[in-house]
């Protein structure tokens, strides 16, 4: 089993940036690859970017794409999202899954949710 924890959110102006962490820890011998999402209030959990164990897919949804960067660091067991020119519509939970399938995009597609980090834009 996997367990993954996130950290980096926070408060931030309009057109600022943050850098999310999460790190796994558990079985982690085995490649998998890792995603991230956000719920904002009242809100679906929707798919924000996904990464395979050694980078060579990275995907991204549209209304982050250009804005946001995903990466990760196997010798550490640590994947990142870099956010920059963030907006107030960026602002929600943002969760940390393993993906199960490459490509996917839907929750099913992913397990071993964090406990999510809060990102604040104000405007």
């Amino acid at each position: 089993q996997v367990q993954l924890v996130e950290s980096g959110g926070g408060l931030v102006q309009a057109g600022g940036s943050l850098r999310l962490s999460c790190v796994a820890s558990g079985r982690t011998g085995s490649a998998f690859g890792m995603g991230w999402f956000r719920q904002a209030p009242g809100k679906e959990r929707e798919f924000v970017a996904a990464i395979t164990w050694n980078g060579a897919t990275i995907d991204y949804a549209d209304s982050v794409k250009g804005r946001f960067v995903i990466s990760r660091e196997n010798a550490k067991n640590t994947m990142y999202l870099q956010m920059s020119s963030l907006k107030p519509e960026d602002t929600a939970v943002y969760y940390c899954a393993r993906q199960l399938i490459v490509g996917g995009r839907s929750r099913g597609h992913f397990d071993s949710w964090g406990q999510g980090t809060q990102v604040t834009v104000s405007s």
